[in-house]
């Protein structure tokens, strides 16, 4: 590569790298949350545990849902902000969080009432039962704070600060701790403890966003009242990024629904790989939600060039990030597996699958970066049709490795082979096919 080509690329590479790092260690120590609730509540008991593993699967499942706070609001304010229209940008930002509090205390309500029914459909009974409720329900009043940090990170990313995000997510985990330890040792509140502690722990963080933005919102001289025509605007805009966001759920509940077809061996294995690749999708978000930030910007800027350079370099980030990080899982997978389990054939399956995961990997890269471009283009209802469509394209995949797929360890890496595979595929022939056109560039605020 010439010399003065790679010195053009620099700024750009140090633009993504301000911008995805920080949004890494915000997107790391969220589910730290989790796993602070997890290590408290399992010294309380088996049955308290599993109550918490219910309960926490239909929060986050949730909270999931509702990303498209984050997404719809970032690409709206950095298209804003790259058109010169600070105050208009931040009064989107503050519309799309009084919509995040509005439909968190919503949510919060409706949660509390159908927690018995939502933790009888999970199957949960007894024991078990009456804890997942009870987390359920001292839980749901965190929900407005929850939504509320989505939105407010959404309008950080589009100024293009994501450390302030990570530094309120950091001393979000730090006080979490700290509560779940006091109200449920200290006070002896048990599961509700742990519950309330981390709700009130995401109604802090929430508050702490809301005070930045208005700093922000005030100083551009953006108004803080709740509009209308904005709230609705950040919902119309929502409602494609959320059938998206819909869709990857669907991918997701029907490969869990494969993989406990496949027997306990494949599904326990299942739960590893699954955690592994988890943990590798952050640092590939990471680099798409930077395209986003510098996609919505430069689209708004009306600097098309810079968008396709923009486009292209976050590509080669994302493929080779996914390269980097696929050969440590392809070649540590049953070093991974010792970590987990004693159990031989699970060893095997999970092994198996890795080696899978890991060269499929650099795929996953490209289409979490073009997932994220578009989205920073606000290309959302491009995406949902694309998404339900993909989903479509799985399916039979799937149910055919169910069906079909040999008995034992090898199990795994069939069906890793369908999702990461077929499944990864398809969405990156899909938004690939969209990236080439020009369909997506839509310039200007």
């Amino acid at each position: 590569m010439p010399r003065e080509h790679r010195g053009a690329r620099r700024p750009l590479d140090r633009q993504i790298l301000a911008l995805a790092v920080p949004a890494l260690g915000a997107l790391v120590a969220e589910p730290l949350f989790v796993l602070v609730d997890s290590a408290v509540v399992g010294h309380l008991g088996t049955e308290h545990l599993a109550g918490l593993s219910v309960a926490s699967t239909i929060l986050l499942t949730l909270v999931g849902l509702c990303v498209f706070l984050a997404y719809a609001t970032t690409a709206s304010v950095a298209r804003r902000v790259g058109a010169g229209h600070r105050a208009e940008a931040l009064q989107s930002g503050v519309d799309g969080m009084w919509l995040a509090a509005g439909l968190g205390v919503v949510l919060a309500t409706a949660l509390w009432l159908s927690a018995p029914w939502a933790i009888s459909a999970m199957g949960a009974e007894g024991a078990v039962a009456g804890h997942a409720v009870t987390y359920l329900r001292w839980s749901s009043p965190g929900l407005p704070g929850m939504l509320v940090v989505l939105a407010s990170t959404g309008v950080l990313r589009g100024l293009q600060d994501t450390r302030t995000p990570l530094y309120v997510a950091v001393g979000g985990a730090v006080t979490n701790t700290v509560l779940n330890v006091a109200l449920v040792y200290g006070l002896g509140f048990g599961i509700a403890g742990s519950a309330a502690g981390t709700a009130a722990t995401q109604l802090t963080m929430g508050a702490v966003l809301t005070v930045v933005v208005v700093r922000g919102a005030r100083a551009a001289g953006a108004s803080l009242r709740p509009a209308s025509g904005g709230i609705l605007a950040n919902a119309r805009a929502g409602v494609p990024l959320f059938v998206r966001t819909l869709s990857l759920r669907l991918a997701i509940l029907l490969t869990v629904f494969v993989a406990t077809g496949l027997g306990a061996v494949n599904l326990a294995g299942y739960q590893v790989l699954n955690s592994v690749w988890g943990l590798a999708a952050f640092a590939l978000d990471a680099l798409a939600i930077a395209a986003q930030a510098l996609i919505g910007h430069r689209l708004g800027a009306g600097d098309v060039s810079e968008t396709r350079a923009i486009l292209r370099r976050t590509l080669q980030w994302g493929v080779g990030a996914g390269a980097v990080i696929g050969v440590v899982i392809a070649t540590g997978g049953w070093w991974f597996a010792l970590l987990f389990t004693t159990d031989h054939e699970v060893r095997v399956a999970i092994t198996l699958g890795m080696v899978v995961a890991g060269a499929l990997m650099p795929l996953a890269g490209w289409v979490f970066v073009l997932d994220g471009v578009l989205i920073g283009a606000g290309d959302g209802r491009y995406l949902a049709w694309a998404g339900m469509l993909t989903v479509v394209v799985y399916a039979p995949v799937a149910l055919a490795v169910r069906a079909w797929a040999p008995e034992g360890p090898a199990g795994l890496a069939w069906l890793w082979l369908a999702f990461a595979g077929v499944f990864m595929l398809a969405r990156a022939v899909t938004t690939g096919l969209r990236a080439r056109s020009d369909r997506w560039m839509v310039s200007g605020a």
